[in-house]
């Protein structure tokens, strides 16, 4: 034991023995599908730097890692890195000052202008243009820069990963299970392509699927828009936020139940500025109270258009183009000089200032009524984007998630009750999201950095692509990168000529790669034995807010591939929000990063805090007063110096736990005490309950420190009978020896280095304590509470008296109703002896109270 025990330095000593000792390998050859507990570890995108929800919610993960270790379970816990996708491309743009330009030749010598991201090149003006090749070689340069530091973080918090399953999903073997697992869903007829209404971001020139949508509070305007029946009966009024989408127009629609146009549905007006004939059509969707009751019909402005299109049967007239300006030819239909030198003075302009040439348009010929009235409404963006998304008609691939298929959706609602949710009110997250979709899962993604999708087109004598007869790789050739690899029956003269082929040069999102996490860390097919010990998992373990998306693409894929759960337990952390009760993200600007944290306060210190929440609870966070983080520090010094002093005292030899052995009364309440401890942190850890059982062995550790260490300290060191000595050096070591391993996977650091002093092996890799270790023991009587209440009294009258703890106390009465009374007797020789009370006397009463008591060399 060292002179001092300290926190400082721990980390750095215990990191290093685990991984030389192997302490938390998974060792397959020990191993049946009985007695592994697999973890579905969430890979962290490894872009940037990590935030305090990552130890947030790892820690969690790890505390139920630690506890299914020591019950005796072969514990599978990886770590992967989400390395592709937009996070890890916008990172690379700005800490190299390049973006992508696919039309450039690739530089095999090319050094990027600049590193380290100072902002100079977050705008696209000031980026040099590169070669994907090029791009995609920074963004796996960087990426394994970010993971290694990212992988110190985590091994100072003391997270205990096997560090040998580890995957990147951007690798090889993840490119070659993620093309896999797409092929077979082509096969089965589960994978498409197809044209069609597309959510997009114009920033980023990409389709986003509906799972990655953000609604946010925006200012509108409705505008006042006059169309004309083709009858020439009186003009019919409507009132919409986009104006500018009128060459876009392809109907108007009100309810079938609105008495107001009853006479309109089925004929036709005529729209203003263009002159274009468009039909009045009856649709449930139309809201009698919204606006003028009729809406305009555009393809397209939002998604309730992409349903009256799709539903009503209605032509496409897409105006805008992937940039988010008009496109320069006008659709067909608008014939008038008047409306195409309208549209002409709308060709290549922005959304925005579209609407004002459209507004001073309308103005100016009369069709625009009144000012516009300002509104606020809601508006759809993409998660990781700061301009609205538009609507855009492009050729997609898509799997099918129930959207449109009712079994398929039934089917996934059944997984989900198959799943054990923690905390179980998460659940309706998951259910509601089912119900809710809309339409298929959108996963091809107009990016460079991901897995790409792997299928070529062949071209036609004019050198078009034929979609509908794509060209598919066997799962020998995976992976492959169709825009560098030739396809199957060509070579790469033939690649962009007539008669040849092209290549897809869209990429998997990245969710269609993190659907399979399982897969990718379970080596599916590549190691069947592995496979077969880890799945389905015991537990995924991951963060609300992505519920809809990694959770339920998990839970499709499984279902799709294999007709399984992928996991039977899902545990779901809450957020991290800062003192003003906003969750901390990178957008806002209010996070937190750990590893200055982890160095200020200690690891042990940090997980207390992270331990301290409940699963599905959000936690506040104030960095400038981290109180929670200090009583952790405070707690894990303890546990240092509490044992230290147990195990100064020189073990009794033969000592057991049969009842003459532990022969004091306030022994045996202790041990008795300890067992209840034992049984709940138990049952609320196999609960997922890692905070109540946090909480319960936390109160027990502080009442063994502050009351019974120090109520029979002196008989520990000898005052009394030998008997009594031993029973007092035995309670308090068994009682230490069993708190460490409770602690241990909360505290991995302090209980480690506490071990070591009377141990050759890890607590980790300990046995669970058990109530069976403690003998057979009465039940609790309240012992340990009513004396340490008597001693709280006794020093607390020797503080009044501005007297030392020491001096010595002439006589001393506790009065007590009389059964507590006839308790705390059988603890008398403990309290007179910490209390250093020469005459102890005991009195009735009607509470616990010390009376009557007397310091020696004083008068009272």
């Amino acid at each position: 034991m060292p002179e001092k025990p300290a926190l400082e330095g721990l980390e750095a000593h215990w990191g290093p023995q685990w991984e030389t000792d192997g302490t938390y390998r998974f060792d397959r050859t020990a191993s049946s599908r009985d007695n592994v507990y697999s973890i579905d570890t969430p890979p962290p995108t490894a872009s940037g730097s990590l935030h305090i929800g990552h130890v947030f919610s790892y820690t969690h993960t790890d505390v139920k890692a630690r506890y299914e270790r020591m019950r005796g379970k072969s514990v599978f816990y990886p770590m992967g890195w989400d390395d592709n996708g937009l996070p890890t491309e916008r990172r690379v743009q700005n800490f190299y000052g390049v973006r992508c330009d696919p039309s450039l030749p690739y530089d095999p010598d090319f050094a990027p202008p600049f590193e380290g991201g100072d902002n100079k090149s977050s705008k696209a003006a000031d980026q040099l243009p590169i070669s994907r090749r090029n791009f995609v070689e920074l963004c796996e340069r960087l990426t394994v820069e970010d993971e290694k530091q990212f992988e110190d973080v985590w091994r100072k918090l003391g997270l205990s990963v096997d560090w040998t399953q580890s995957y990147r999903t951007i690798g090889d073997d993840s490119q070659a299970i993620a093309q896999k697992a797409f092929l077979r869903n082509v096969a089965r007829g589960e994978a498409y392509q197809a044209q069609a209404p597309t959510l997009w971001d114009i920033t980023f020139r990409t389709a986003v699927a509906q799972a990655e949508l953000e609604d946010k509070e925006m200012p509108g305007a409705y505008h006042t828009l006059a169309f004309h029946p083709s009858d020439g009966s009186d003009d019919i009024l409507i009132k919409t936020t986009r104006p500018e989408l009128l060459p876009a127009c392809v109907a108007l629609v009100a309810h079938p139940d609105d008495e107001r146009f009853q006479g309109l549905f089925g004929t036709t007006v005529r729209t203003p500025l263009f002159d274009v004939e468009v039909p009045v059509l009856a649709h449930h969707l139309a809201q009698k109270d919204k606006g003028s009751g009729i809406a305009m019909v555009c393809t397209f402005g939002d998604t309730t258009d992409v349903v009256w299109w799709r539903e009503l049967d209605l032509p496409n007239r897409s105006v805008l183009g992937f940039d988010g300006r008009f496109v320069s030819e006008a659709p067909s239909v608008i014939t008038s000089p008047a409306g195409q030198d309208a549209y002409a003075q709308l060709a290549g302009k922005t959304v925005f200032s579209a609407k004002t040439a459209v507004v001073d348009l309308l103005k100016t010929s009369g069709e625009m009524l009144g000012e516009p009235e300002k509104i606020t409404h809601q508006v759809k963006f993409f998660e990781k984007g700061d301009k609205p998304l538009e609507i855009v008609s492009t050729r997609q691939w898509y799997i099918v998630n129930g959207a449109r298929d009712e079994e398929l959706r039934s089917t996934l609602l059944k997984r989900g009750e198959e799943v054990a949710f923690h905390p179980d009110f998460m659940r309706v997250r998951y259910e509601n999201w089912v119900k809710g979709l809309s339409g298929d899962w959108l996963i091809s993604r107009q990016r460079f950095f991901g897995v790409p999708i792997p299928v070529w087109y062949p071209l036609d004598a004019d050198g078009n692509p034929v979609f509908d007869q794509p060209i598919l790789p066997s799962e020998a050739q995976l992976p492959v990168d169709p825009s560098s690899d030739t396809a199957p029956g060509y070579d790469e003269s033939q690649r962009g000529v007539a008669g040849g082929f092209q290549g897809e040069v869209d990429v998997m999102d990245t969710w269609a790669t993190s659907s399979l996490t399982p897969q990718l860390a379970g080596k599916w097919e590549t190691d069947p034995e592995l496979f077969s010990l880890v799945y389905p998992y015991s537990l995924r373990p991951q963060g609300q807010d992505i519920i809809r998306t990694w959770l339920f693409s998990t839970l499709l894929r499984a279902q799709l591939e294999g007709d399984s759960v992928p996991w039977t337990n899902a545990s779901i952390s809450g957020f991290i929000v800062d003192p003003d009760r906003k969750k901390m993200s990178k957008s806002k600007g209010n996070v937190v990063t750990p590893a200055a944290m982890l160095d200020d306060h200690g690891s042990d210190a940090v997980r207390y805090w992270a331990a301290s929440s409940r699963l599905g609870t959000d936690a506040a966070f104030d960095p400038q007063n981290p109180k929670q983080i200090k009583v952790g520090r405070r707690l894990a010094i303890k546990v240092l110096n509490a044992a230290k002093f147990v195990y100064s005292f020189e073990a009794p030899s033969g000592h057991t736990l049969d009842e003459g052995a532990v022969s004091a009364p306030l022994d045996r309440d202790l041990l008795a005490n300890f067992a209840v401890v034992i049984e709940s942190a138990t049952a609320s850890l196999e609960g997922y309950d890692h905070a109540k059982a946090l909480e319960t062995i936390e109160k027990f550790f502080w009442t063994f420190c502050d009351d019974y260490l120090e109520l029979v300290k002196e008989r520990a060191y000898g005052a009394g009978s030998e008997a009594g000595q031993a029973s007092a050096v035995f309670t308090l070591q068994t009682t230490v020896n069993g708190l460490l391993r409770l602690l241990a996977p909360y505290l991995p650091f302090a209980t480690e280095e506490v071990w070591s002093w009377t141990h050759d092996t890890s607590v980790h890799t300990a046995p669970w304590p058990t109530v069976a270790e403690l003998g057979a023991l009465e039940a609790p009587t309240g012992l340990v509470d009513l004396v340490g209440r008597a001693l709280i009294g006794i020093r607390r009258a020797k503080t009044d008296a501005k007297a030392s703890q020491k001096t010595p106390v002439t006589s001393a009465t506790i009065q007590a109703p009389a059964d507590e009374l006839e308790s705390i007797k059988l603890a008398a020789d403990d309290l007179a002896q910490v209390g250093k009370i020469e005459t102890l006397s005991f009195a009735p009463g009607e509470e616990l109270a010390v009376v009557d008591i007397v310091l020696a060399e004083q008068d009272a």
